[in-house]
């Protein structure tokens, strides 16, 4: 302590003398080079080169092409944690790494402690996913990722995280996936069984936006131009008729009076009948932006597109990966099967449908999601941006840059999930990974408003299937589309349902 007390002394003796004696000094030549703007100019980029020293280990690419041709060559050789692996091998298990990936300098990380450091630091980094126009055009800036995003992402998670929203829709969730299976298990030919689920998905959401289902014919109609919709946005954005890319632009102006017919529906039964079924788009109406003023039905159709991509993905993907798994590992499916008869058991028998009480003793089907959810991890990254210059773990990242928190590579890491190849249930009895080691639906302020929705649906799907159905794929063990972000099944899984009881 004395000695940090002598040294504070001298600190300020020296600073006494500089300023005393510094300012009075007529300038030498040194000084006056210092005043020089073309050498201040020269002094900066000096600093910024130093700065750019600084950066995580890794490599550019190639001229134009850049890293993409490595991304591609690993996510088409069905090992898609080889890209991340070679970084590894090549540069050190830093857990960051710079790189060019989707025409943007980028930073990768793939540790759970930086995964969680820049998910939840709002203040360095944003959102920064490419979505296309098709989905945006139209949206208020700040929706997308200012202070207006907060606050509807505040909004949609309140609205979906209470119990008792979620309990009423359960009889309507039950009902839909009886409903669809019956009618799959009575289909003379194999079905595309990821589009089924995909389509049952799609009706769920819409049935839990609206709070009621609506005409099975709109809803198909609206099902087929939201996936030709959903097939656009990861294309070149060429408007000639014979591209993709003018489908879904057609698609989303389709798609978009289909919804604009439904919410008028919507709000002719709430003026028919106010205590009608509450949806998600009664909350989102009472919303308002960042002028205080309430959105308008443009933006309102726009943020239900973004729900149907999440949800639709996320939920139909999921349920379709677990039943596969299921199928696919006996033993897995006998337990998960002895759990849900234990429950049904227990119901009373006045009891009609599950109830939410139900699916939260359902433990085993929680650990058959959560792996499901880690083996195939919705998307590959999740995409942030550098809102400032800033550091992390070290080095420097360019204000701008993009940062990709690799979880798919987190949810592969032998020495968080040993034998991670594997579909392993059993290695979520007890076993709670750290922050940053499993992040399905993100982390930090922009987790996944519809993360226990998600879950939710896809247990009430699993629920209904395992106890009255069995699938028998065409192609068992078929190759999986790992690009452009999500990993389905190729074929599109063919398969027959068959009834069991």
């Amino acid at each position: 302590m004395v000695l940090v007390f002598l040294w504070l002394i001298v600190a300020v003796i020296v600073g006494t003398f500089v300023l005393s004696f510094g300012f009075l000094k007529k300038p030498t030549g040194r000084d006056r080079n210092l005043q020089n703007p073309i050498l201040q100019t020269q002094r900066i980029k000096l600093n910024r080169e130093q700065q750019l020293n600084s950066l995580p280990p890794g490599g550019m690419g190639w001229p134009l092409i850049r890293n993409m041709w490595s991304f591609v060559r690993a996510y088409k050789s069905q090992i898609p944690e080889s890209f991340i692996n070679n970084l590894k091998r090549r540069y050190g298990e830093t857990g960051i790494y710079k790189t060019n990936l989707f025409r943007n300098p980028s930073i990768i990380v793939c540790s759970p402690e930086l995964c969680r450091k820049v998910l939840t630091d709002d203040e360095q980094f944003q959102l920064g996913y490419p979505l296309s126009s098709l989905v945006l055009d139209g949206m208020p800036s700040d929706y997308i990722s200012g202070s207006g995003h907060k606050r509807f992402h505040r909004l949609t998670t309140s609205s979906l995280t209470r119990n008792e929203p979620l309990s009423l829709h359960i009889g309507s969730v039950e009902e839909i996936v009886t409903n669809a299976l019956e009618e799959c298990s009575k289909m003379k030919e194999p079905i595309l069984f990821f589009h089924e689920m995909n389509k049952i998905a799609f009706k769920v959401i819409m049935t839990m936006f609206l709070g009621y289902a609506t005409d099975d014919t709109v809803i198909a109609s609206m099902e087929k131009s939201f996936t030709d919709l959903f097939s656009g946005l990861f294309c070149t954005p060429i408007n000639i008729p014979g591209f993709a890319y003018h489908k879904a632009v057609k698609a989303r102006k389709k798609l978009v009076k289909e919804i604009q017919g439904v919410l008028g529906e919507k709000r002719e039964r709430k003026r028919n009948d106010p205590n009608s079924k509450i949806g998600l788009i009664d909350v989102i109406r009472e919303a308002e932006d960042s002028k205080r003023e309430k959105l308008d039905e443009e933006y309102i159709i726009i943020i239900l597109v973004i729900f149907l991509i999440a949800g639709r993905e996320t939920s139909g993907r999921a349920a379709t990966w677990a039943t596969m798994y299921l199928h696919h590992h006996p033993h897995v499916l006998q337990k998960a099967k002895e759990e849900q008869e234990k429950i049904m058991k227990r119901r009373p028998s006045s009891q009609k449908g599950l109830t939410l009480s139900e699916i939260k003793q359902m433990k085993y089907l929680s650990q058959v999601i959560d792996e499901t959810l880690r083996r195939r991890t919705n998307v590959f990254a999740l995409f942030r941006e550098a809102k400032n210059d800033t550091h992390l773990n070290g080095y420097f990242i360019p204000k701008g840059w993009k940062v990709l928190v690799w979880q798919s590579a987190v949810h592969m890491e032998p020495e968080i999930y040993p034998n991670p190849k594997e579909f392993l249930p059993s290695r979520w009895d007890g076993f709670k990974p750290k922050v940053g080691a499993f992040l399905p639906f993100g982390a930090g302020s922009s987790t996944c408003p519809g993360a226990g929705l998600a879950k939710l649906v896809i247990s009430i799907f699993l629920h209904c299937f395992i106890r009255n159905y069995k699938l028998e794929q065409l192609n068992p063990g078929g190759p999986v589309n790992y690009l452009p972000c999500s990993p389905d099944p190729a074929d599109n899984c063919p398969a027959g349902i068959i009834k069991i009881r």
